[in-house]
């Protein structure tokens, strides 16, 4: 394979080769194809598909998360976001690094397992990667949890001390980090509507905390390579280090590598990382068989 093959497979997954999703059923499979994307492109960008670009057929002048508002595109394009938000077929996330990514329901189980609380229903005891958890964001759980769904604007009716709307949005944000509540709607100039997790979508929670960190790690990185068709050490890293500890990803590499479901792949001057082609794995089984 040339660097010119990987990018053409590439730009037809992640629908930037002209061919725009536009329609429900259209996301909804877009979404089955690539298993997550970015909202917006980012100026450090890692290497994942974004939901602008697909929505657009195009990775030229993307608007990023900054200056969306001042797109019509995106307005349209999170107005589809939303319609497979409301019938659970997508999640957002709030992850490291100010990111927002959008997960199918297939695999919101294995994000679950690596950024979710283990007691879901209980009150947070920390943020992400052990980072305390503030009082406010306690009291948004709690108002949440005991009248939700709910917007910021209602929150602020609920909660007493007179908290600013900074102060809730990073409430929510570290809430939303570690999927103690999640985004279920929101309407063009309206208010998100948040809700706890484990009641928006239980059986999602109640597998996810069946799974362990490593199954889920791989079980990401192989929906990961699908879309990406292949990537080297380092780009698989950026990516999944705003997810978990890089060393748990190198683990993944080297586990499922020694285990033969991914091979190195030279294209051009780079030795990259793919799954093992279906063929050769049945040709291994029939070899052991």
């Amino acid at each position: 394979m040339t660097e010119t093959e990987l990018q053409q497979q590439r730009t037809q997954i992640w629908r930037i080769d002209g061919n725009p999703m536009r329609t429900q059923e259209d996301a909804r499979r877009f979404l089955e194809d690539v298993g997550f994307c970015l909202v917006f492109p980012e100026r450090s960008q890692p290497l994942v598909a974004t939901w602008m670009g697909a929505y657009a057929g195009s990775p030229d002048r993307l608007p990023d998360q900054k200056h969306a508002f001042a797109d019509p595109r995106a307005r349209e394009a999170i107005d589809l976001l939303m319609r497979l938000v409301r019938e659970r077929s997508a999640y957002q996330v709030s992850i490291s690094g100010g990111s927002h990514l959008i997960v199918a329901a297939a695999l919101i189980p294995f994000v679950y397992a690596l950024l979710g609380d283990r007691n879901p229903k209980a009150p947070p005891r920390s943020g992400t990667q052990g980072s305390a958890i503030s009082p406010l964001a306690t009291n948004v759980f709690d108002a949440v949890q005991k009248h939700g769904p709910l917007t910021k604007g209602r929150l602020r009716d609920l909660i007493s001390g007179g908290a600013s709307d900074a102060g809730l949005d990073r409430a929510l944000n570290e809430l939303w980090s570690i999927l103690k509540i999640t985004m279920v709607d929101q309407h063009e100039g309206e208010d998100v509507v948040w809700d706890v997790l484990y009641r928006w979508a239980p059986e999602a929670v109640k597998e996810g905390l069946n799974i362990s960190a490593p199954e889920a790690v791989s079980a990401l990185l192989g929906k990961y390579l699908e879309a990406v068709i292949a990537a080297t050490q380092q780009e698989i890293e950026d990516f999944f280090s705003r997810l978990t500890s890089r060393s748990k990803v190198r683990d993944a590499v080297h586990a499922l590598l020694a285990a033969r479901e991914l091979n190195l792949l030279p294209i051009g001057a780079k030795t990259m990382i793919r799954l093992t082609p279906v063929v050769d794995m049945q040709a291994r089984r029939n070899q052991h068989g």
